[in-house]
């Protein structure tokens, strides 16, 4: 069975594995206090060209996104987020779980505009009673979005005009930040998201990591986040296991050579479906792919593959989501599109 359900099915990259396995019976301090993850923030800090930045390891993106939002957010404040935003549809509602509520806008292929998170909080505040509702504290947007769709540069430093207009930061959910660096088109590098994002992270469990997001902020954003990273049982005693992988991650472009390299293959497999008379009907240029076949198409795959389901099955056709990842090999994408082929 050839698995193309998610990016994290596997185990870690045989060079974080490797890594893990040499520095093994190395003694060090706790909690991240060590020379593995000190040497892995300075890695961290020198790629997003921004040598003062804050830099923390968490193990989860649920886990992160929780902590993070709550460090930024005052007890009144919300979250904005799309409505297909990941902390508004697939977090099992761990933001609010912190005490805060998520302020829902259109999404627009997964993305926020600009313009609308503008006119929500000028009319947020030109409401008398504004004072008995939740503000809007923040921004979040995520990089892919949830439909594999990537922001442009101009529509990612608009958003970061309207935030800093309004005095509140924007945050960025970068699980899978490395396939919308190396997608088709892009125009954002990472020194683009460290100067546009006032916090964002940077994904390790979807690109090569057993475990482990980066957080990066601009200086002054996340005062004493560790004690809040505790409280939310997000701090982890062994911390240099996450130290060692993102040391690992970003040695000799291994980072972007794995986001390259589940791109090419997923584009591979959208070629082939568009070739069949099946173009996704979302144009994402990542590691996602969307597709709606008819049912019986779908099972004449599934024998040998497995994907998502996005959504409901219905009833003579549905949607799915194929996602490819490091571990995605070429030869089982060549199986998969001779199957495609066949139909």
């Amino acid at each position: 069975m050839i698995r193309l359900d998610c990016d994290y099915m596997e185990g870690a990259h045989p060079k974080v594995l490797q890594k893990l396995i040499e520095t093994n019976e190395v003694s060090t301090p706790g909690y991240g206090n060590d020379a593995f993850t000190a040497a892995a923030k300075d890695k961290v800090r020198l790629a997003c060209g921004c040598p003062d930045a804050d830099v923390y390891f968490l193990v989860g993106g649920t886990q992160t996104n929780a902590t993070v939002i709550d460090a930024l957010l005052a007890r009144h404040e919300g979250v904005i987020a799309a409505e297909s935003g990941h902390i508004n549809v697939h977090e099992s509602g761990a933001i609010e779980a912190t005490g805060h509520k998520v302020l829902v806008l259109p999404q627009h292929e997964g993305k926020l505009k600009a313009e609308e998170v503008e006119k929500f909080i000028d009319d947020f505040y030109a409401d008398e009673t504004y004072e008995h509702m939740v503000a809007p504290g923040m921004v979040y947007i995520s990089n892919p979005t949830e439909y594999g769709t990537v922001y442009t540069l101009e529509e990612l430093a608009d958003l970061s005009t309207v935030c800093e207009q309004a005095g509140i930061p924007l945050y960025m959910d970068g699980a899978r930040l490395a396939y919308a660096l190396a997608a088709e088109g892009n125009d954002v590098t990472l020194n683009d998201v460290a100067r546009l994002c006032d916090v964002f992270y940077i994904g390790g469990t979807k690109v090569g990591a057993l475990f482990g997001e980066a957080v990066v902020a601009s200086a002054g954003w996340l005062p004493h986040f560790t004690p809040l990273v505790k409280q939310h049982g997000a701090l982890l005693a062994k911390g240099r296991l996450l130290g060692v992988q993102f040391d690992a991650l970003f040695t000799d472009g291994l980072y972007e050579e794995i986001g390259r390299h589940a791109v090419s293959q997923a584009i591979r497999i959208r070629d082939a479906f568009t070739a069949a008379g099946y173009p996704p009907f979302i144009p994402s240029p990542t590691n996602q792919q969307f597709f709606r076949l008819p049912n019986e198409v779908i099972d004449s795959l599934s024998d040998a593959f497995t994907f998502e389901y996005w959504g409901p099955r219905g009833e003579t056709v549905s949607d799915i989501r194929i996602v490819t990842s490091w571990a995605t090999r070429p030869s089982d994408v060549d199986a998969f599109i001779s199957r495609i082929q066949s139909l």
